[in-house]
């Protein structure tokens, strides 16, 4: 069973806590740059991942057609 100052002291602990955690919570460095705001935000999502397969035969096709320019 808790006595007053078993309760007193949790309390405290608990306080101190929540300080730490507010503490670090605005250490953390708050950017401008939107793309650093959701990096990695939806990063296991199908459709992202669907979404990076799409960019990627864009660029290899891209790659292909500069390729064929220039005659190569």
């Amino acid at each position: 069973m808790l006595n007053e100052t078993n309760l007193e002291k949790r309390l405290i602990d608990i306080e101190q806590a929540i300080t730490d955690i507010q503490t670090k919570i605005n250490e953390q460095p708050l950017s401008n740059n939107w793309l650093e705001k959701i990096t990695g935000s939806i990063s296991d999502e199908s459709a992202f991942l669907e979404a990076l397969e799409y960019g990627e035969k864009w660029r290899k096709s891209e790659k292909l057609t500069d390729e064929i320019d220039e005659g190569k």
